[in-house]
């Protein structure tokens, strides 16, 4: 029904509006390299300008909501690293906001320090491949390729604290999953330098690029009333000079605490959400810094004496029950439970048996340990907030990525919507590139930097 209309409206009699010739109809991927395979532009042309365009998604349906609602509230962390896949901290750390929210819980000052500081690192590495992806496809591969290089300086930094680069799965309800490793600090000041350098070459490559201003300037402009009107928020709203920003706008965490700007721009082309890219860049490593320099330490339960135990012993004295002050004992791990233990997790989680998993000596150690950690696992129990309903904004890298989360008192979330700040620049495409030129098409879709996963869940 709907192929039906769409032929209707673009094949129908009378659509050419040059000297008397029918109007060129093409199709503008899903096949298309820069379409991701995942995207329609039906586009009609009069020679090399844009008449009409209908923008055709729904490639990429993976039913995320409905998927998160299949299992316990934990289980949807992985999901989540499927939507803004270039940037997956900020997924995470979203999601569990919204369900500490409803769970009305804090999580520690060490932990919003390090959700901050993740999700900056993030920001950087989805700004970087978009600028990078989108002068490659104006034949800047140079550009491309020093983009990359300064997103391995921070995929590095990401794989140090979360053991993967990607698809990272590091928040949880009531923190994360692990704390900071040892010199993080130095490696991270080293790699924001590195990164620095990086954007100083593609400054000078770019920014004063003759063939690149004149591809950009003037390009997708779109106002901002219109921008307001379509939901836009982010790097496409600020480039059309609203400075809107969540962390600014509704501060959560710590960003209240940070100095920073918000770039804006007045024009609203492509060109101006270049450059607002550029400038976010540099303020996300500002925070990122302040964080590092600000990053609070935690309680870490020692015996008055500071002595370890090995975890033969703490066992052995917990089935006798001898456990008076046994949990206040550092307890010294087998390498394939180092990177759970009690010291690191109380840093970064939570102290809420309801909601954290306890560390592993204690799991093992204990009948107490063992049986929260069953409670919390075992279907039909898990975290069971109260009935009712939240959402909770962040600023993703692309805009608000919102989080609404009904519970119904289970174990399992009633419901989950995403609100993914990629969706409202697609809506708004067919204004953008109607009345350019076909060539403006690619660079106009890259500037709206849509990400498949967060757009189709």
């Amino acid at each position: 029904m709907a192929e039906t209309a769409t032929r209707e409206i673009f094949l129908g009699e009378g659509s050419g509006t040059g000297s008397g010739g029918q109007n060129l109809h093409v199709n503008i991927g899903p096949q298309h390299p820069a379409m991701h395979g995942i995207i329609r532009i039906l586009a009609e042309l009069d020679g090399e300008t844009v008449v009409k365009t209908d923008v055709e998604i729904g490639y990429l349906h993976r039913a995320f909501e409905k998927e998160c609602e299949a299992g316990g509230y934990n289980n949807a962390i992985p999901f989540t690293d499927r939507l803004n896949y270039v940037s997956p901290l900020i997924n995470n750390f979203g999601y569990a906001a919204a369900v500490e929210k409803l769970l009305g819980i804090e999580v520690t000052e060490r932990c919003k320090y390090i959700r901050v500081l993740m999700s900056e690192i993030s920001r950087i590495c989805d700004h970087l491949t978009c600028i990078g992806a989108s002068a490659m496809e104006l034949g800047a591969i140079t550009v491309f390729l020093y983009m990359i290089k300064a997103r391995e300086f921070l995929w590095e930094l990401v794989e140090d604290v979360t053991g993967a680069r990607l698809t990272i799965s590091y928040g949880r309800v009531g923190g994360v999953r692990a704390d900071l490793p040892d010199g993080f600090a130095e490696k991270a000041r080293k790699a924001f330098q590195e990164t620095r350098e990086v954007l100083d070459e593609v400054d000078r490559l770019l920014t004063g690029n003759r063939i690149f201003m004149d591809r950009m300037i003037g390009v997708g402009a779109l106002s901002a009333e219109q921008s307001i009107a379509y939901g836009i928020t982010g790097p496409l709203l600020r480039a059309a000079g609203v400075a809107y920003d969540v962390r600014k706008a509704q501060p959560y965490w710590v960003y209240d605490r940070v100095e920073f700007e918000v770039p804006t721009r007045p024009t609203g082309d492509n060109y101006a959400r270049y450059l607002v890219r550029m400038a976010e860049m540099e303020q996300s490593m500002r925070i990122a810094e302040q964080a590092l320099a600000d990053m609070p330490g935690g309680a870490i339960n020692v015996d008055f004496e500071g002595r370890p135990i090995d975890p033969a012993s703490y066992v052995d004295r917990g089935k006798q029950g001898k456990t008076e002050g046994l949990l206040l004992l550092p307890v010294t791990l087998s390498p394939n439970l180092e990177g759970q233990n009690r010291r690191a997790l109380e840093r970064v989680l939570t102290h809420d048996k309801r909601v954290a998993l306890p560390p592993k000596e204690t799991t093992y150690g204990s009948i107490e340990g063992l049986m929260n950690h069953f409670m919390l696992i075992m279907e039909g129990y898990g975290i069971r907030p109260p009935a009712g309903e939240v959402y909770v904004p962040v600023e993703g890298a692309n805009g608000e990525l919102g989080f609404y989360v009904v519970s119904d008192g289970s174990d399992r979330p009633y419901r989950v919507h995403c609100r993914p700040p990629c969706l409202p620049p697609l809506a708004a495409l067919p204004r953008l590139l109607e009345g350019g030129m076909v060539a403006d098409v690619v660079p106009t879709f890259g500037s709206v930097n849509m990400i498949g996963g967060e757009l189709d869940r």
